[in-house]
């Protein structure tokens, strides 16, 4: 098999066979990088970004854009104020109270929900601050809507979920694809990075306007960073096994090629080894009887030339047939 395989022609069929199972297994490798999404580092989260330039309306939140502390600038909009129920706080059951922000720079005057606080009577809560407002809180992904999850009460509308696609049919606004939950409001001026979050700020002309301002009833929420674990993506390891399979397999095609080809070499020695026996042998037997024949008319032309008279020679015929 050696012999076979050093020839030009399966060498370049070699050499073909482990381009393609390197680009085979560059494949699978890049499918088992995207396998893994590392949750991005707390330094980074945690790190105030503006909204505008972290994440756009109209697309999808990525995992590496979800629980991050963004900024903003704009103005609550008036009588769009709604709750989310049933939200957890400590081990009280309540209510998140959501007002529509409009947010400054946004590329199509979008709004997004922003969670003022939290209360757990809907008649006890705070009106949002008016006027321009500076924001600081977490960015969160929109969760999905629920089938008669919204419910119209004397307090206001009441939903189940935190939705993007219900609050933008009640608002008639377009939305960002997700929520803040805010942890400075500012009025005017700039947020401090390092603002207390979770609990009033007083902004540039000196007024608070956070969740428990001047006596307000709302109650901050808390969202601290998600778990920093790494999630896998199970179809790509095996698009990523695959990958790899398939890079044996050309291998293996090559090998069974030339396997083959080895077969076929060695059945056509096979076949010429037996048929030159058998040509050696017919020819040694024709060579024989010829002998024999020539033999038994020899001896017939002595004994007729000399007169002799002795017993015949047997033809070769008469001898096969005793």
């Amino acid at each position: 098999m050696l012999k076979t395989a050093l020839r030009p022609v399966w060498i370049a069929g070699l050499i073909l066979a482990l381009v393609v199972s390197a680009v085979f297994v560059l494949l699978g490798k890049w499918q088992m990088d995207n396998a893994a999404s590392a949750p991005p580092p707390l330094t980074q989260t945690e790190t105030p970004v503006p909204l505008t330039g972290h994440f756009q309306p109209g697309a999808a939140m990525l995992g590496t854009q979800a629980d991050q502390v963004v900024t903003m600038t704009g103005r609550f909009v008036t009588g769009t104020d709604v709750f989310v129920h049933p939200r957890l706080q400590g081990d009280r059951e309540g209510y998140w109270v959501v007002t529509a922000f409009a947010v400054d720079g946004a590329p199509g005057d979008e709004v997004i929900p922003v969670v003022r606080g939290w209360t757990d009577d809907p008649a006890r809560t705070d009106p949002a601050p008016q006027g321009q407002l500076h924001v600081t809180g977490r960015l969160m992904p929109a969760e999905g809507p629920q089938p008669g999850g919204m419910e119209r009460t004397g307090h206001g509308y009441v939903l189940a979920n935190l939705s993007s696609a219900e609050l933008i049919n009640l608002w008639d606004m377009p939305s960002y694809a997700g929520f803040v939950v805010a942890f400075d409001v500012l009025a005017g001026g700039e947020s401090d990075a390092g603002a207390d979050r979770g609990a009033g700020a007083a902004g540039a002309d000196g007024r608070e306007v956070g969740a428990k301002a001047a006596g307000g009833e709302l109650e901050p929420v808390t969202v601290g960073p998600q778990p920093q674990e790494t999630t896998y993506n199970w179809m790509n390891i095996f698009y990523a096994i695959e990958w790899v399979v398939f890079a044996g397999f050309a291998l293996y095609l090559w090998w069974r090629f030339l396997r083959d080809d080895v077969n076929r070499e060695r059945e056509e020695e096979e076949l010429d080894r037996r048929w030159a026996e058998e040509w050696r042998a017919r020819e040694l037997e024709r060579r024989r009887a010829e002998a024999r024949e020539a033999k038994r008319r020899a001896t017939e032309e002595y004994e007729r030339f000399h007169g002799v008279s002795a017993a015949p020679i047997p033809s070769p015929q008469s001898q096969e047939k005793q």
